[in-house]
């Protein structure tokens, strides 16, 4: 596992208390991170075939998929290093390439934040608009 994809781990547990979740059997190399409180993603880190990706090369690249503001995703996606989501909702989500080239390890970071705040908030919102 590359240096970038530990540092994203570490931050995740010690920023949000977060501990990885291998959810499929034969993919060691896929992460779920899910806010604690409710259950939701808020980014999965994957390792997935350069070609799946369209992305030039052979062998593989790590990526990590986050939730992204609609209005946002398209402003990322036009840079390098930003991709449409891998096996997510395209609306919602967007790919990030971790290597270290395409983006600067502080906009990782910071991305996952938003991310993480943005499924944090969608369930608080949520639950004020319940009359009960």
């Amino acid at each position: 596992m590359v240096d970038r994809v530990k540092t994203i781990f570490e931050y995740a547990k010690e920023r949000f208390g977060t501990d990885l979740e291998y959810l499929w059997k034969n993919d060691a190399n896929s992460a779920v991170l899910r806010n604690k409180i409710n259950r939701k993603w808020y980014a999965i880190v994957m390792k997935v075939k350069r070609d799946s990706l369209c992305l030039e090369g052979i062998g593989s690249v790590w990526i990590m998929n986050v939730k992204c503001d609609p209005m946002m995703v398209g402003s990322f996606i036009n840079r390098k290093g930003f991709l449409p989501a891998y096996h997510m909702n395209k609306e919602h989500w967007m790919s990030i390439v971790i290597d270290d080239s395409s983006v600067a390890m502080e906009e990782i970071l910071n991305i996952l934040e938003m991310s993480y705040e943005i499924v944090d908030k969608a369930k608080k919102s949520k639950g004020k608009n319940r009359t009960d």
